[in-house]
């Protein structure tokens, strides 16, 4: 049996867009943790209720899209909500989100959807307005860090 704290990441957007370059980061960062991880990472359309119910803690990976979160992201809080209400209490979960404009609305429509989960954030949300420069990368590059060793700490 594994030992290792589990971290679900799912994420919204386009193959080779800014969302997964920011995905590749994150997820570089909880491997330098150093910490005993094991990480499912996969299109939110993809992710399903035991993902869920598997998860010690989950990172959220969007592109704002008009004002809000991806339509993938949202059809996965749309499948899984009422499945796992009250089963999920306390999750810890982290936000990274890719704006074309200031990307407010995609985190204000994702919080607001966690207080009904009843998730607990773990860290403030990462966004990065245009390309993913290396400033970006390292931002979220420590979000991963944050998240895994906080986890494997139980700190949240």
């Amino acid at each position: 049996m594994s030992t290792a704290n589990r971290i679900l990441l799912i994420y919204g957007g386009h193959a080779g867009g800014r969302t997964l370059d920011m995905v590749q980061a994150v997820t570089t960062g909880i491997l330098l943790s150093g910490e005993p991880i094991e990480l499912r990472a996969q299109p939110a359309l993809d992710a399903d209720v035991d993902d869920l119910l598997w998860a010690q803690a989950l990172l959220i990976g969007t592109p704002e899209h008009f004002g809000y979160m991806a339509g993938a992201v949202k059809d996965f809080m749309d499948r899984t909500f009422y499945p796992v209400e009250g089963r999920v209490d306390g999750l810890p979960y982290a936000l990274f989100v890719s704006a074309g404009n200031d990307g407010t609305g995609a985190v204000a429509s994702i919080e607001r959807i966690a207080l009904g989960y009843r998730w607990k954030k773990a860290a403030e949300p990462v966004i990065v307005k245009g390309d993913v420069d290396e400033a970006a990368r390292q931002r979220c590059i420590e979000l991963g860090q944050t998240m895994a060793s906080g986890l494997a700490l139980g700190i949240f």
